[in-house]
Order: structure tokens, then sequence, then C-alpha cells
């Protein structure tokens, strides 16, 4: 019987590779995101795996529970959540920043993860037993000229991702992080407003992750067994030694 998978921030970057990694490891997958063309995109690359599509935001609170209520009989014992959702708008300093960048970001990064879980929860708190992986960064743990806020929403995923092990400790629910340093997907691109020729300079000169690099370490995470939890990684390319320093070629 297929383990089920729940992946939010499917339609793009490390949650489309981490759907198709799971896929490919025989899990069943609930796939969110609020492009619904890139989810319907992203069935057709993976074929015969069992899906089942959510179209929400999840900065929306009654539309992620109103999704999770929807799912189908089939999909609704959740063995694996993918906190993947989120974004970075804007590089500036503090006292220049746009507080609507500040909102979407603490709004996605923060609050879209709280309320994913509180929803996906009941079904493993019930079974006592899952498997939670947080999308984090290393901007999470080490802060960067104007990345305040970005920085600051990522550090609060460390947190929570430490609070909700200790708290469904006695529920058997393992709970990790995935701290990923620079990795060529949209991200530039949303941060920068849709810029591409700006994004595309962020990647120049060195060789970044992939997102497929960070999928398939998600992927070793939750085939582990039952007693192991790979609690917190850190992921870089070779090039990056820390947050803001890169050897470019």
């Amino acid at each position: 019987m297929r383990k089920t998978a729940f992946i939010t921030g499917a339609s793009s970057g490390i949650g489309w590779a981490t759907a198709v990694a799971l896929g490919r490891a025989g899990f069943q997958l609930v796939l969110t995101g609020r492009r619904r063309e890139r989810l319907e995109a992203l069935v057709q690359e993976l074929g015969d795996v069992p899906t089942h599509l959510l179209t929400f935001d999840v900065r929306d609170r009654a539309a992620v529970d109103a999704a999770v209520q929807t799912l189908p009989a089939a999909f609704q014992d959740i063995d694996v959540l993918i906190n993947n959702a989120g974004n970075a708008h804007g590089l500036s300093p503090i006292q220049e920043g746009n507080p609507q960048d500040w909102d979407d970001m603490l709004d996605g990064n923060v609050k879209g993860l709280l309320y994913v879980s509180r929803a996906v929860l009941p079904s493993m708190t019930r079974r006592k037993t899952g498997h939670i992986i947080n999308i984090g960064s290393i901007a999470g743990h080490e802060t960067y000229a104007n990345g305040n806020v970005y920085c600051a929403s990522k550090a609060a995923v460390a947190a929570l991702t430490k609070g909700m092990r200790l708290d469904l400790l006695p529920q058997h629910i393992r709970v990790a992080e995935v701290n990923p340093g620079a990795v060529e997907t949209e991200f530039s691109e949303v941060r920068f407003k849709g810029d591409k020729e700006r994004a595309a300079t962020v990647y120049k000169g060195f060789e970044p992750l992939r997102a497929s690099d960070v999928a398939d370490l998600i992927e070793f995470m939750v085939t582990r067994p039952a007693h192991v939890n790979i609690a917190e990684v850190l992921i870089l390319p070779a090039a990056q030694g820390a947050a803001a320093t890169i050897r470019k070629e």
C-alpha cells in the first residue's frame, strides 16, 4: 500500500522536484499550489503515480482548511507533509522595505506553514504516526544584508520546527528541517518581481544546487526507518561557504 505525501508549493522548483522524487519512491501524492495549470502539467510528468490536486494559497487559512476537508478517502491519511511553499520579496535595507513584501513573506513562510500543518496534523495525531519536513533556508541561520524580513521569516521556521518536534514527540510524529543554500529555481525571479535578467545574475559564475538535489535529500529523509529522524540538514552547493559567501570563477 502506498504512503501519502502532501506537498505544498508543488507547482515549481523544490516542490515540483520533490513530487517527482517521492512519486518515483512509491508515494501517492497530494499536490498543492496556486497555479492549477502547473499542477496539471506536473501530473502529466508523473505518469501513473496516484495524485490528487488542491489549489489554494497557503496564506488563506479558510482556503487551506476547506481544501484539506475535500480530500477523498484514499488520500486522507497523510504520512508525510512537506511544507515547501514560501517566497522572498525584495532585497532592500529595512528602512526602504515594502510593507506589502513583509506581509507576503511572513504570511507565506510562517503563517502558511502553520495553517497547513494545523489542517493536516489531525490525520497524523489520530494514527500516532507521521513525518513533517519544513523547508527552511541557510537564511534562517545566517542573516545577510538586506535580507532582514526574509531571514527573520526563515529563522521563525527554524524555531517552529524545533517547537513542533517537541510538541509532537508524544504523538510519534517526526519533524525535521531542510535548509538549502543557493538553489536555481524561480526564487530570485519572484524576489526581483519578474526581472529575469537580474535573477539570472544571482547564479552566474558558480554551479548552484538544482531543485532535484534538494528533492533527493528529502526522499532520503522520508524513507529512513521509523526509529530514525534526520532532524536538521544544511545543504549547499560546493561553491558556497556561507549565506552571502560564494566562490565565483
